[in-house]
């Protein structure tokens, strides 16, 4: 090797020392360290063993010397135990310590300097220290633990509170129009919300596109003149179902458009089978829960009927619901239950009956006495577990049935004014609880929503929504929101900024958008391409831009001269006649001739028409001829002297 290159490499060697002690280099041209990820995870693993078994060791000991009684001996077990462990922990901390230490020491500046503790040193403090020590540390864990524990016990009551989970912290209102508001639609997300009332309208509200403002981005009237009874999203969000006071029902896309019309029944056919649609007004109607294509209606024709989306001239199949002579019921609701192979409605009649989708013939159950005959039963809602049903009837009850046990209630709840015949009732997501509203009188208190416990059929939780009745409510279970609709027009959202999701606190967070001057033309500006020059029309520009431009002119913008009152200011002087007051008060309030007589009024102004004449008689000037008048004779001088019964009568 040749040593004038051993030289040079000392030499360079030299140079790096003195750059890293001038700049400050703790390591500079060391190798840079290394870490085994995994022998710091085996030994992250063996420390939490090891402590875990120690605290339930301890607590084991705990718990014997309470019962035991023997305090000096399992304080001394409990101390020399954990003694053991730890002893043990520490060895291996020390081992693996000092074998990393020994790995990294000459990679590293930070660690620290010196040889490792002898073990004997670790416990020279004594037992008394070790067991306080421990004693500490249980103590801790205790506290830690009983902390966790009361936390939890706490979360357990609120889970087995069904009333804590109701959404009624805040609300939003919108305000859909100034009479009742008869249906209430949510899509499946819960993006969009549709209210119908029976002023014919159908707003849609969109609330990830609202603001503070809360508009309905759409309004229109599907059905005419016809109030809206009841509208449903589908399963999948995509289509509307339309439900008015006509015999047709109709189905819109998300934007409101027009996606299908059912078709009309021949009115003079007794059987309602053979008619291919119904002949009288819709009560209600609800979407297939699994068929996206398929939903039904009820009428006053006295039929149930489904429908398919492809097939709008004819129904698919035909439910007629009999009273027990066999004789015509209207139904008033209908719904699917939750698997949808069952149909159930509920009649005028007071009966519930319920068929097998497939077999339209017999009822599968029927309940003959389920409300007071001749109150309509309003609502029908099957729980989400499939096997219960809660009917709203028109007598002010809520009854919940077992649909195995269909000939009488599970339980039944009074007092529940009912004034309309589309007031609903609905599950809580978690099938807890029941809510329906409450009906009032004008002036007759506040309407309430009422919640009820599934079990004991208690009133546990009461709102008190608006003073007016409440119709429609519905429960959001992806929202975990409260949508009512009220009869004096208003749409409210009830929900709970932690508990809730999305909806209504979309829009609340938006600042309410400022009102843009809107800019219009002057007037009607007809556009002419292939006109002549000469007479094409200038290009009219907007208002705004004219009014900017009006506004840098200084007679344009000059602003006018009050009217002088009083006795004058800045050289300007009141005198009589110089305001519009006293000019009327002089020339027209003053004026004393009599234009009683309308021919003496033109007669006055004879004299000067004559003697300077001004817009006839110069026009004709030329033209004109000299008139002639006939001379007076004596003779009817005379006759004009006779008396007057001697005068001949005309």
């Amino acid at each position: 090797m040749d040593p004038n290159k051993v030289d040079e490499a000392s030499d360079k060697m030299s140079d790096d020392g003195e750059m890293a002690s001038v700049m400050g280099f703790s390591g500079f041209g060391k190798k840079a360290r290394t870490f085994d990820l995994e022998a710091i995870f085996e030994q992250t693993r063996r420390t939490a063993i090891e402590r875990s078994q120690l605290v339930l060791e301890g607590r084991q000991k705990d718990d014997h010397m309470e019962q035991q009684g023997e305090s000096s001996q399992s304080t001394k077990s409990s101390v020399l135990a954990p003694r053991d462990k730890a002893t043990a922990a520490t060895a291996r901390k020390q081992e693996s310590g000092g074998g990393s230490s020994s790995d990294s020491g000459s990679d590293s500046d930070s660690e620290l300097i010196g040889p490792p503790l002898p073990p004997q040193q670790t416990f020279q403090g004594g037992d008394d220290e070790l067991g306080s020590l421990t004693r500490a540390s249980g103590s801790t864990a205790n506290s830690d633990d009983d902390d966790e524990d009361d936390e939890g016990e706490a979360q357990d009551d609120d889970d087995d509170n069904p009333v804590k989970k109701i959404p009624d912290s805040h609300e939003i209102t919108m305000q859909h129009g100034t009479k009742t508001v008869s249906a209430l639609a949510l899509d499946p997300s819960g993006a969009r919300l549709v209210t119908g009332g029976l002023d014919y309208d159908v707003r849609f509200w969109d609330f990830a596109g609202m603001d503070q403002a809360l508009q309905a981005f759409r309004s229109l009237q599907p059905c005419e003149c016809h109030p809206i009874t009841s509208l449903q999203y589908s399963v999948t969000g995509d289509v509307i179902l339309v439900v008015s006071g006509n015999a047709q029902a109709k189905v819109l896309d998300r934007d409101g458009f027009n996606v299908m019309e059912c078709v009309k029944g021949d009115q003079y056919i007794v059987d309602m089978a053979k008619t291919k649609g119904h002949t009288a007004m819709l009560n209600s109607g609800c979407w297939h829960p699994k068929m996206k294509e398929e939903f039904m209606t009820c009428s006053n024709d006295g039929t149930v009927r489904t429908w398919d989306l492809k097939s709008e001239k004819q129904h698919k199949s035909v439910f007629k619901p009999r009273s027990f002579q066999g004789k015509k019921v209207v139904p008033t609701s209908c719904t699917y239950s939750r698997d949808g192979k069952l149909i159930a409605a509920g009649c005028q009649d007071g009966t519930i009956q319920i068929w097998d989708r497939n077999l339209s013939v017999h009822t599968k159950f029927h309940c003959r006495q389920a409300h007071t005959p001749g109150s309509d039963t309003s609502c029908l809602a099957f729980s989400y577990d499939g096997r219960t049903l809660a009917s709203r009837g028109g007598d002010d009850t809520v009854k919940m049935w077992d649909i195995r046990n269909f000939k009488k209630p599970v339980n039944v709840a009074t007092g529940l004014c009912n004034y309309f015949t589309m007031t609903d009732c609905c599950f809580s997501p978690d099938d807890r609880l029941l809510l329906t509203g409450t009906s009032v009188k004008k002036d007759g208190g506040n309407g309430k929503l009422v919640f009820l416990d599934r079990v004991s059929f208690q009133r546990v939780y009461e709102i008190e929504v608006t003073n007016a009745s409440v119709v429609r409510c519905l429960w959001h279970p992806k929202l975990n929101q409260i949508m009512v609709g009220t009869s004096n027009g208003l749409a409210k959202v009830y929900y709970d900024p932690v508990k809730s999701h999305r909806g209504a606190k979309l829009c609340v967070v938006k600042s309410q958008r400022k009102e843009r001057q809107a800019e219009t033309l002057t007037q009607d500006y007809i556009i002419t391409p292939h006109a002549l020059p000469m007479f094409r029309e200038a290009r009219q520009r907007s208002t705004r831009k004219q009014l900017e431009k009006d506004r840098l002119d200084p007679r344009k913008s000059h602003k006018p001269e009050p009217p002088v009152s009083g006795p004058g200011r800045g050289g300007r002087v009141a005198a009589h006649g110089g305001t519009l007051s006293s000019f009327i008060v002089k020339n027209i309030a003053l004026d004393k001739t009599d234009d009683s007589n309308p021919r003496q009024a033109i007669l006055r102004h004879a004299k000067e028409a004559s003697d300077n004449p001004y817009w006839v008689a110069p026009a004709y000037t030329q033209t004109q001829p000299v008139p002639m008048f006939a001379e007076e004779s004596e003779s009817d001088e005379e006759a004009e002297k006779e008396p007057e019964w001697k005068k001949r009568k005309i």
